[in-house]
């Protein structure tokens, strides 16, 4: 997989000279970077990936593109949940807490909304995406410019 990583690592790297703001497929989409404990190594493993704001906390989606198995930054926050988010120029830690039920489909069906390869995604696998809320583990981080922080 050295394409995805060289790919993964000029997003991160623009991601950071950028304050969070990044070109190409992203352009103009909430990106954010999320840093996970790798399950087996113990190494720190960052990727960056779509998000949406949920209340106080965001969501990611471990959507792995539609693939039928599941993306290795998700395995990882499943065995190690305390994760860092880099958004915009914020770097905080987290704690990445699963979403289920009519929560997971309601938060799936928005960011489908939104962004219409999500609904792609979904009809490509046979597998439930699974979607995650990053709570910061901090007392008040502010929320992404221009979120809606409703819930």
């Amino acid at each position: 997989m050295p394409e995805v990583n060289d790919w993964n690592a000029k997003i991160i790297a623009e991601f950071r000279a950028n304050e969070g703001r990044v070109g190409g497929n992203f352009a103009g989409a909430p990106v954010l970077l999320l840093s996970t404990t790798g399950r087996k190594s113990g190494r720190t493993y960052t990727n960056p990936m779509m998000y949406l704001p949920v209340g106080d906390d965001v969501a990611v989606f471990a959507s792995k593109s539609g693939a039928d198995t599941d993306p290795d930054w998700y395995l990882n926050l499943v065995e190690h949940p305390t994760v860092t988010v880099e958004l915009g120029a914020q770097k905080y830690q987290a704690t990445a807490i699963p979403v289920e039920g009519l929560e997971r489909d309601r938060i799936y069906a928005e960011q489908a909304a939104a962004y219409p390869g999500f609904a792609e995604y979904e009809a490509k696998t046979s597998r439930v995406i699974p979607v995650i809320r990053l709570v910061s583990d901090q007392a008040s981080v502010p929320a992404p410019a221009g979120s809606d922080t409703s819930g």
